[in-house]
This record gives structure tokens, C-alpha cells and sequence, in this order.
């Protein structure tokens, strides 16, 4: 049974960062430089991307997820610009560092991303964020997922449930093959989105804060091979732990180890190999104090910043 550990986007020990912004009000007041900036600021990102990935191979992190901000102004509708051949060379160099090193990436699209509202311009923008992450991975050359959640509840779950089930099947079969869903901490629980997955045939991330804080009566070892058995890939967990008692729903700078130790005692029956995104605050350091608290506490193997159970 073996475990990669993951972070999200940026680094906090070095400074690099790939989601340098531009936004529109500034684009316009640009004028006939608009698009100078525009092409310096994607050429930084794609800079520092490269940089944030040659950082996790020489630290052995092969689990990364890659900002959905890396190209500023990509999907908003008064842009015209050539955001794909342009940039081609740059695309495909970053692809080739990710497939020649065996990296494992993906994204994650922010809250705006709902494809069942009841707003048919937020499922349209929705559908256009979708086709443009498609887009990039095209370029890029690899074969990864789009993170979502089930979105709105708006009319209650049933009919939201419906809503993403019948915006899911409209779908081209490209965009379908990259998204992956994943429970919330509110909403939608392990048994909505896990029904959703296995109708829809399509992978489950399970979230284990979001779990933990949104559930009846459910025991996560009741569920674990069913989610996992939606993935024909390794499956991938999401882990974080909470602020505080007072903020349970804000994610700690980092990981509570115990917590972290109890959940891999809990599902190691499966005997399934899967990789883990470490949600902190603390990002890369918070995979590296996890990874040195499990050598004391445990004897699990680990090498490499991968945990053998």
C-alpha cells in the first residue's frame, strides 16, 4: 500500500509563484500595451510553474496541483486573445517536465465553477472553464482531471443532484473524461456524491475534513472501497485539518498528524495504493513536518515523501 503526498499551487519555502494576475479593469485602462502585459504576466506563470515543479522533483513530490489562475484573463468573454498557439512551446515544455518525471497534477477550479445553477450564464462560463482546462492539457500533452464540486443546492439537493446529472450528459465526451467530484462540507455529503459518481461513472476525490464535518452517522471505512472503485486510476484524498475549534471549517496552517495516523489505520484493509492532497495553509512545509512527525510516531516506511503501509 503505497501513499504520495501532495500540496496545492505555491510553495511557501522558496519564492515562486505561477499566479501573478492581471485583472480586466486594469487590462482595459492599458490601452495599446494591454497585451504586452498580458504576455508578460503568462510568461512569468508559466516561468514560475516550471520552477514550482523542478522545486517538488528535487524534493521528491510527484503530487501537485497546478493553480487554475495560471493564465490571467483565459476564460473571461470581452478578452480576445490567443491564449493556446501562442504559447504552445511553453505548454509543451511544461508537459514534458510533468511526463518525463512521472508528476501527478491536476486543478481545481474556484467556487464559481457550478455546472448545475439554475443561472444558464454561470453553467455556460462554467462549461467554457471546463473546455479551456481541457484545452491546456491538450496542449500540455498529459492526460489529468478537473476537481469539482456538485455546486448549487438551490431548489434542494434532489433537483440540484438532476440538474448536474442532465448539464454532466450534455457534455462533450472530452470534458466529461476530466472531471472528478468531490464531497463539501455543507451540502452535498459522501452518499450524494458518491451516488452521483457511480450513476454518472466518473471519479470520487474523497475530502476527509469535509467528511468528518458533514456527515450523519456514516463511517468513513463503510465507504472508502466504493469511492475508491470509482477511480480506473490511483485515487486521489484530499486531507486538511481544521483551524480551530472556533473555525473547524478554515484549514489549519497544518496537519494535525494523529488525525492524519487514524484515518490511514481506518482504510489500510483496502490495501490500495492512493495519493493524498495535503490541504494546509503551510503548504510544502506542511508536507514536510507531517512526513517528520509520521517517522517518529509510526513505523511506517516512508521514502521519498511516500508513506508504505
Amino acid at each position: 500500500m503505497k501513499i504520495r503526498l501532495g500540496y496545492a499551487c505555491v510553495p511557501v519555502t522558496i519564492s515562486e509563484t505561477s499566479s501573478h494576475s492581471l485583472t480586466y479593469t486594469n487590462y482595459k485602462k492599458l490601452g495599446c500595451k494591454r497585451n504586452d502585459k498580458l504576455d508578460s504576466v503568462i510568461k512569468c506563470n508559466f516561468k514560475g510553474l516550471e520552477n514550482i515543479l523542478k522545486y517538488n522533483i528535487k524534493n521528491d513530490i510527484r503530487f501537485f496541483r497546478m493553480t487554475s489562475e495560471l493564465i490571467p484573463l483565459l476564460n473571461h468573454p470581452d478578452v480576445s486573445y490567443d491564449f493556446f498557439n501562442q504559447y504552445k512551446d511553453y505548454y509543451r515544455k511544461i508537459g514534458q517536465i510533468i511526463k518525463y518525471n512521472n508528476l501527478r497534477v491536476d486543478m481545481h477550479p474556484n467556487a464559481y465553477t457550478v455546472l448545475n445553477s439554475i443561472n444558464d450564464d454561470v453553467v455556460d462560463s462554467t462549461i467554457n472553464i471546463l473546455k479551456n482546462c481541457q484545452k491546456m492539457y491538450k496542449y500540455m500533452g498529459i492526460d489529468s482531471i478537473v476537481v469539482l464540486h456538485v455546486g448549487s443546492k438551490v431548489e434542494g439537493k434532489r433537483k440540484s443532484m438532476k440538474r448536474f446529472i442532465e448539464n454532466f450528459n450534455k457534455l462533450d465526451e472530452k470534458i466529461k473524461r476530466i472531471i472528478v467530484l468531490e464531497n463539501d462540507d455543507k451540502s452535498f455529503n459522501i452518499r450524494n456524491v458518491l451516488k452521483l459518481c457511480e450513476t454518472l461513472k466518473i471519479p470520487m476525490v474523497l475530502d476527509y475534513h469535509h467528511f468528518k464535518l458533514n456527515k450523519n452517522n456514516e463511517k468513513i471505512e463503510d465507504y472508502i472501497e466504493r469511492i475508491f472503485n470509482t477511480w480506473q486510476s490511483t485515487p486521489k484524498v484530499h486531507f486538511s485539518s481544521p483551524k480551530d475549534n472556533k473555525n473547524k471549517r478554515s484549514h489549519n496552517d497544518y496537519i494535525d498528524s494523529d488525525d492524519f495516523i487514524d484515518f490511514l489505520e481506518k482504510i489500510k484493509f483496502t490495501n490500495r495504493d492512493f495519493d493524498v492532497m495535503i490541504e494546509a495553509k503551510k503548504k510544502d512545509d506542511a508536507l514536510f513536518r507531517l512526513v517528520r512527525e509520521l517517522k517518529y510516531k509510526t513505523n511506517y516506511k516512508i521514502e521519498k515523501n511516500t508513506i508504505f503501509l
